[in-house]
């Protein structure tokens, strides 16, 4: 069986990859945890056994089969290529190679067919806000073609990493005392707020985290021929994205035929029939593999106009669940 490593196993991505790489029984043989010097010599525990962290700066890169690297982009920029020299697949969370002609960025349930042929050593997952909305958008723009996609992002804490959760933890606990709390990680105080950007802003007035959603849907669909306007907004919830999303569908179709597209998407539940009285929340779908879509309804009369709420856990469906996946198609 491969020898596994993971890359940035003590932050918030590489925690969830040991514990899904062990929930699936992903086929592992030794399994090595690497992190920077400050975490290196921490034990995590793996099938029962304690796995003690290296130092990434001076670990042997040699005997690896199978890289997941959660440990940032500019770590990534400097791992991957030593990492594939010495015949490993590696699978990249960072946004380093993304958009990189000769890197296939996938979710598997839409294009896993990139890994499974293994012409490449180096797949990129992508963003989380991303991988979320395209468990429903991908049997649409499949079955019905799509011509403009509209949405709102609500994305938790979490999506910063552990120093985002710690940051609106610190500014709860301190809220009754009426001291703000740090504001390192977000810029402003996110505990009872909303930022509606995430990342630095371009020229054009999109923020990073918009610029993503827009590249990656059109290369993971392999069609750039239709508009995406996104905005991004981080929420003061712990865990879980949510997406308020709207689509001109270039095919007319209708709410049934809508759901019939989603039921035979892997790892996409359906809150409800048409009209969808129930709908998904970031409390109930924490922890949960699945992504979950709702309140879907017709934005106009005729069959184009749909909208849609999706809410997905990013550390999971969003990062390290995709990741695994990943690896399983190369396994």
């Amino acid at each position: 069986m491969p020898t596994v490593a993971i890359f940035g196993a003590t932050g918030a991505v590489g925690r969830e990859m040991l514990r899904v790489l062990e929930a699936r029984d992903f086929p592992a043989g030794p399994i090595r945890l690497l992190a920077t010097a400050r975490s290196a010599g921490t034990e995590m525990a793996f099938r029962g056994q304690s796995v003690v962290v290296e130092d990434i700066a001076t670990a042997d890169l040699k005997g690896i089969d199978i890289a997941f690297l959660a440990a940032g982009g500019a770590a990534s920029r400097e791992l991957a290529p030593r990492l594939v020299e010495r015949g490993a697949f590696v699978v990249d969370n960072s946004s380093a190679f993304r958009m990189d002609s000769d890197v296939p960025l996938v979710v598997p349930a839409i294009n896993g067919r990139l890994v499974a042929y293994k012409r490449h050593r180096l797949i990129a997952n992508p963003n989380c806000s991303t991988t979320i909305l395209l468990m429903p958008l991908a049997p649409l723009h499949a079955r019905f073609g799509l011509s403009k996609v509209v949405l709102s992002t609500y994305q938790a804490v979490s999506g910063a990493g552990q120093a985002g959760v710690r940051e609106l933890e610190r500014q709860i606990e301190l809220h009754a005392t009426g001291e703000p709390g740090s504001t390192e990680v977000f810029g402003l105080p996110i505990h009872l707020n909303l930022l509606p950007q995430i990342g630095p802003l371009g020229d054009d007035g999109f923020c990073q985290e918009e610029r993503k959603i827009v590249t990656e849907t059109h290369k993971i669909l392999g069609d750039s021929s239709f508009t995406v306007v996104p905005t991004t907004v981080r929420v003061p919830t712990m865990r879980c994205h949510a997406e308020s999303v709207y689509v001109e569908t270039r095919q007319a179709t209708d709410c049934e035929r809508i759901l019939a597209a989603w039921g035979g998407m892997p790892g996409l539940s359906i809150a409800g029939g048409c009209g969808m009285t129930r709908w998904p929340t970031p409390r109930e779908l924490a922890g949960r593999d699945e992504t979950e879509v709702g309140r879907l309804r017709a934005a106009s009369a005729d069959g184009h106009c749909y909208s849609f709420y999706v809410v997905g856990d990013q550390l999971l469906r969003g990062a390290a669940l995709n990741a695994v996946e990943i690896g399983e198609l190369l396994v």
